[in-house]
């Protein structure tokens, strides 16, 4: 993200204006781990962009917009190279607030992760109230009745170390995802849309209904190669993974389960499909996974109705998903969408109208031996992400109680200066 007019921006429009980039609830999770993708940026008051400009080392908390099952008060630590990636002055959206620690009092980063714990362990659900139908935390009445477990700085430090770097290996994992991602991508437009497949020099082009392409592939249907939303039955009293829609990612194949439930209703998937949204805005948003989880590809997922299934048919797994991230793809499915406003979907019939070029399965070989170990690695730092979650949820707790002693451990905090 740059700025278009220098670190200041202003608007020939509005010359007392300010461009920022604005976080936003929904942008929390993104942000705290590193990744700025999808943080709108606007055109902010100057006298209130100097006001709530955001420093490294400031704590954003939300206060309103809670959602079913999870109460307001969540909090973002502002990383010094959150400041840096912005190429944008930060700053917080209305519905938050953010504190600027004094650290020769305490450790900000700290003070975040108690402030962690505190939501984590339900503690803020008594400073949340209902205001028309918005979720709100009273934050004033937080700061001015609930004390903080403050230690020695140099105990905070510590524990604010030890807590951070499970976050730092985790932000590290998700660049190498958003690497390996773009990489396979790059790959399948080098070999199927620009046409420079290893050897290419030497394979003869011919005209197709979809321009030049190499002699002897063929032209096909979408619905041809690749099955859509392919029928499964499964026992209702089993338990299955779950994969709601916040299961899918909007910039990368990940799929997470949000929960285990017995049924039969809903999406059914196996190792090596694609879930594709099909409702407004999921599907402009990007939302599409590529599932591995799976313990055994006998094994069948429940997902919400919400997406769509793509199953590779004469093509290879990893061609459908990659093929489901294209532009042109997205824009006909996107076109095709009918409904109210706001609850419009996909009409499956607008994939008759879309046709592919298929090379021979030898050339498809080739391919998904290019990119299948980039998506296996992808899932596997992923997994490494899940244990390192579950390891630093655990540790939170018996840390900022002092049930974990850490005043022997030889680890030096960061230190700052206001």
């Amino acid at each position: 993200m740059e700025s278009r007019d220098g670190e200041w921006g202003q608007s020939d429009s509005f010359p007392n204006s300010v461009e920022m980039a604005v976080i936003r609830g929904t942008d929390f999770e993104r942000v705290r781990l590193g990744s700025l993708d999808g943080v709108p940026v606007r055109y902010v008051s100057r006298h209130i962009a100097e006001r709530k400009m955001l420093r490294s080392y400031d704590i954003v908390i939300e206060t309103a917009g809670g959602t079913k099952g999870r109460s307001t008060g969540r909090t973002l630590l502002i990383k010094p190279s959150t400041i840096a990636r912005s190429g944008l002055p930060l700053t917080c959206a209305s519905f938050s607030r953010f504190v600027r620690v004094d650290p020769n009092k305490a450790d900000p980063v700290y003070v975040f992760w108690v402030l962690q714990y505190l939501h984590s362990a339900g503690h803020m659900m008594q400073y949340n109230t209902q205001h028309t139908g918005v979720s709100r935390f009273q934050f004033t009445i937080f700061a001015e009745s609930e004390p903080l477990m403050c230690p020695p700085l140099p105990i905070q430090r510590k524990i604010a170390a030890v807590l951070s770097a499970c976050d730092d290996l985790i932000e590290n994992n998700i660049r190498r995802i958003k690497i390996l991602e773009e990489m396979a991508q790059a790959i399948y437009r080098e070999w199927f849309v620009q046409l420079r497949f290893p050897g290419h020099e030497k394979v003869k082009v011919v005209d197709s209904s979809l321009g030049k392409i190499p002699e002897g592939w063929k032209i096909k249907k979408f619905s041809e190669a690749i099955r859509i939303s392919p029928t499964e039955k499964i026992p209702k009293e089993t338990k299955k993974p779950y994969v709601a829609m916040e299961g899918l990612s909007i910039s990368s194949m990940l799929v997470s389960p949000t929960e285990i439930r017995t049924g039969s209703n809903g999406s059914k998937f196996r190792n090596r499909d694609t879930l594709f949204a099909r409702i407004t805005p999921c599907l402009e948003n990007g939302k599409t996974g590529f599932v591995q989880f799976l313990p055994t590809d006998n094994d069948v997922g429940l997902g919400s109705t919400e997406f769509m299934v793509f199953r590779a048919e004469t093509v290879s797994p990893e061609y459908v998903y990659l093929l489901a991230r294209q532009e042109d793809f997205r824009g006909l499915a996107i076109k095709s969408m009918s409904g109210a406003s706001g609850r419009q979907r996909v009409d499956p019939r607008c994939f008759e109208k879309y046709y592919i070029a298929q090379p021979d399965n030898i050339f498809l070989e080739s391919f998904s031996a290019f990119v299948r170990p980039i998506f296996r690695e992808i899932y596997v730092l992923n997994r490494k992400n899940e244990l390192l979650r579950g390891t630093r949820d655990m540790l939170l707790p018996k840390l900022i109680s002092g049930e974990v002693d850490v005043s022997e451990l030889d680890i030096n905090g960061r230190e700052m200066n206001s």
